[in-house]
């Protein structure tokens, strides 16, 4: 499954950026494990291509699975504690704070037909056999393919073992993998009967290692072929004592690493062991941040990483060149220098100090024009957030610095979505701080808070006793931000009295300390209580004074986002229909800009509620369908709140009398089915809404019954593309367009693909 033809989302497959050589056999074998076993690791040293056979294997076989593919990348990962929650964001699930991850995980799964990919385990081993035994044993139809440099030893696991790159006389796998990279390096380059023989030789001694070739192709640029196999005949000779015995594989591949190394600049090297800290991409500002200095001026920062990414140490992994990434392989090679320099303490400082700067600069920044910027840059980093947390928790005495950084992280965690991971970190706050201090206060509201969205009554508990521990201390920003948390709680749980007083001692408090940040959020959630409770001037004149807090030409999304849901939202409740409604679209656009699904969930409900009052049965269940799979992710619908609630009950009622219960069902499954982007440019009026259908007539064939690969290739066929051109773009063979194209043309009642682009563009959704 490809959730989209240009970005890609978490869980899709990446695109291939270079050439696959060979592997025919070995892809053909993981082809056919994965017909008749659930559970599949392929397994060989760093370095020989175990993820890009699963990967190609999976593109290969999408089709075979109903819900498609999707790909859990684990190498940025450290806490094993921490894998469900990894699974879960792969899965495009938002955290759910009634329920552990992997509930959440397994609940999502059970009724699928999916194959999940969890590559590069081997640091990970026993939690990932832990995760894939009870996935098989609790989701009949998943399968699980991983990719460790050893077994997972899962029951009814099966390995597919991966070999290094044949290499003939005559050429091989190998040597063709050299000729494509090497032309790629020395433009014109080609094997032939003058050199083949000096290139199976150096494929050789390479013993045929993918990640070895490539390194040893770069080289080229600066040496002839002759001088490139005569450097690396010398390294071998320097390991072995001049012995022509073969060497173990990784022993190969560790001393192509080394002479690659060898080749580098003193500076280049001292960058490779420093860029080791990051634990996944990184920019060229967090290079010269966390790497410069002693023996490697931040000015010199810049030239030695294009030196390694012309040496392919270091990867580009984005179009524009703007973020890089070593393999994991390289990684560990430099972590080795980095620790035998000593340097490693105070790179670890370095890195943990960026990140914290970085959280921090969110907070203060929090209500920010460019706060949808600062989070998206936030999100790029969350391996390497994750990372600065461990570090600052397992070091003696970084307790405090642990404690900034997750405490500046709140917003983080709630715009991501992340609520569950965000209270995971808290737990390990309060745990290393048991007394009454502000540490532990400020982790038990921000916990609190994020609880409170979770449904969880333990949230209601944690920010009492932070309040208490507040007004202990005398600290009135916690104080005040603790009865802030203290009023949604109660809010939620339908305590309005005591919310109400937690809320007018939350305001003083915060107007004393200038809490900006605090008053508009709790202008938000007095807004929203006030609705709840029917004083519905009194919730329009709140909300109207946050948005004037934060000015008439804010972009801030978070809270002016739920400012105009709330307005809209009362003056549903007021019967003026045409107000809210202009309120509610405002407040989905821009939710769906931030990417906030819970707050996107609340507006759709909206619109749906005034689309009955229209008579807009059709366009109404559309959206009451679209919004169901984010409040089944979310564990609640509408938080669960009575009144609410009952508001979904009476639109879905009449929605059912006026259309009848198929046609009810049907564009209610139709709703959930449909791409949320297509779904907010309908409900905003950004594209004309479908057309309804007629009463009583023959339901048209509709995009909701393509399954989501069959729609991309209905999308290229419209484009005009042929199935060969499809099949490429894809990465799917010819064969399997033509399939596709049939069950398309049968879908949609059609008998010529050059009537795909009117269905597609008669309303479809």
């Amino acid at each position: 499954m490809t959730f989209g033809l240009i970005r890609r989302r978490p869980g899709e497959l990446p695109v291939e950026v270079t050439g696959f050589v060979g592997r025919t056999e070995d892809v053909a074998r993981l082809d056919t494990t994965l017909r008749n076993a659930r559970m599949v690791t392929v397994t060989g040293p760093g370095g020989v291509g175990k993820t890009r056979i699963a990967l190609r294997t999976a593109a290969r076989i999408t089709d075979r699975y109903e819900h498609g593919v999707c790909l859990v990348e684990l190498s940025g990962l450290r806490d094993p504690e921490l894998l469900p929650h990894t699974v879960a964001a792969a899965l495009g699930l938002p955290e759910d704070g009634a329920r552990f991850p992997l509930d959440a995980v397994l609940d999502h799964l059970r009724t699928r037909r999916a194959l999940l990919i969890l590559d590069t385990c081997e640091h990970l081993v026993d939690a990932c056999a832990m995760l894939a035994d009870i996935v098989l044993r609790e989701t009949p139809g998943i399968s699980v393919l991983a990719t460790s440099r050893q077994p997972l030893d899962v029951a009814g696991e099966h390995t597919c073992p991966v070999a290094p790159l044949p290499v003939q006389e005559c050429g091989g796998e190998a040597v063709e993998l050299f000729a494509q990279r090497a032309a790629a390096v020395v433009p014109g380059f080609t094997v032939d009967d003058s050199n083949r023989a000096d290139v199976v030789r150096l494929c050789r001694r390479l013993d045929g290692m993918p990640l070895a070739i490539e390194l040893a192709t770069v080289r080229l640029r600066a040496v002839p072929l002759s001088q490139l196999l005569d450097r690396i005949e010398d390294r071998f000779r320097l390991l072995t004592g001049g012995r022509r015995t073969a060497l173990p594989r990784h022993q190969t591949l560790r001393t192509a690493i080394e002479w690659s190394h060898d080749l580098c600049t003193a500076q280049e090297q001292l960058l490779w062991a420093r860029l080791s800290v990051f634990a996944s991409s990184f920019d060229l500002e967090a290079a010269e941040e966390v790497c410069a200095g002693g023996g490697l001026p931040v000015e010199e920062v810049l030239p030695a990483l294009v030196g390694l990414v012309d040496k392919s140490v270091v990867l580009r992994v984005d179009e524009h060149g703007g973020r890089y990434r070593m393999l994991d392989t390289l990684r560990e090679f430099g972590a080795e220098h980095l620790c035998a320099s000593g340097e490693e303490a105070a790179l670890r400082e370095h890195h943990c100090a960026r990140y914290l700067s970085l959280a921090e600069s969110f907070d203060r920044n929090f209500l920010a024009d460019d706060q949808i910027q600062r989070y998206r840059a936030l999100r790029r980093e969350h391996d390497d957030l994750r990372l600065a947390v461990e570090y600052a928790l397992a070091v003696p005495g970084k307790e405090t610095q642990a404690a900034a950084l997750t405490g500046a992280l709140w917003g983080y965690w709630h715009i991501s979505g992340l609520h569950t991971e965000g209270r995971y970190w808290y737990a390990k706050i309060t745990d290393r701080f048991p007394g009454d201090v502000r540490q532990r206060a400020w982790a038990l509201a921000m916990s609190s808070y994020l609880g409170a969205f979770q449904g969880d009554p333990a949230a209601l508990d944690q920010a009492q006793e932070c309040v208490r521990i507040a007004d202990k201390i005398g600290d009135p920003v916690t104080a005040g931000r603790g009865r802030v948390y203290l009023n949604l709680s109660l809010t939620f749980t339908g305590r309005h009295a005591e919310a109400a007083q937690a809320a007018a001692e939350a305001q003083q408090i915060l107007l004393s300390v200038g809490d900006t940040v605090g008053l508009v959020t709790l202008e938000t959630q007095i807004g929203y209580m006030n609705h709840l409770m029917g004083e519905l001037g009194s919730a329009l004149e709140v909300c109207e004074r946050g948005l004037a807090r934060l000015g008439p030409d804010s972009t801030e999304g978070w809270v002016r986002g739920y400012l105009h849901y709330v307005i809209g939202v009362t003056h549903y409740r007021r019967g003026e229909h045409g107000k809210s409604a202009e309120s509610g679209i405002t407040a989905l656009r821009i939710k769906h800009e931030l990417g906030d699904g819970v707050g996107m969930g609340y507006c759709l409900e909206l619109l749906a509620w005034l689309a009955v009052h229209d008579g807009r049965y059709e366009e109404a269940v559309r959206l009451l369908g679209a919004a169901d799979p984010i409040w089944k992710r979310a564990g609640a619908r509408l938080g669960g709140t009575a009144l609410m609630e009952d508001s979904h009950l009476e639109a879905a009622r009449k929605a059912r009398e006026a259309l009848g219960d198929e046609p009810f069902e049907r564009l209610r499954a139709l709703g959930a089915a449909q791409p949320l982007s297509e779904v907010v440019a309908h409900a905003t009026g950004q594209v004309p809404a479908p057309v309804p259908e007629p009463r009583g007539a023959e339901p048209a064939p509709r995009r909701g019954s393509l399954t989501r690969r069959e729609h991309e290739v209905a999308l290229l066929a419209a484009e005009g593309l042929s199935n060969r051109e499809i099949g490429e773009r894809l990465v799917i063979s010819k064969r399997t367009v033509d399939a596709h194209l049939e069950r398309i043309l049968a879908k949609l009642g059609i008998s010529a693909r050059g009537d795909i682009a009117g269905v597609l563009g008669a309303g479809q959704g």
